[in-house]
């Protein structure tokens, strides 16, 4: 096993792992290792950006193709009145 040393813990880092051991009932050095490797061992999450979701999403809905929407005819945006009596 190799060992490492921690410097620069922001303020209360040391006391929180403390409380956190004495809560496992172990030491700190045992409680800093189980969430070392368990942080390590977990799969890494994969932050897709909006745009990756949407196409995955359409990958999956829709093949290669994409995904088909029914997309409602627009009006044209109206004029906006600016009479002093309009805005009241």
């Amino acid at each position: 096993m190799t060992a490492i040393t921690i410097r620069k813990l922001p303020e209360g880092a040391k006391q929180r792992l403390r409380m956190r051991a004495a809560a496992h009932g172990r030491s700190m050095e045992a409680e800093a290792r189980d969430i070392l490797v368990t942080a390590l061992d977990e799969p890494r999450r994969v932050d897709l950006s909006w745009i990756d979701q949407l196409m995955s999403a359409a990958e999956v809905y829709d093949g290669d193709e994409g995904v088909s929407l029914d997309i409602p005819e627009r009006e044209p945006a109206r004029t906006a009145d600016l009479a002093p009596e309009s805005l009241q």
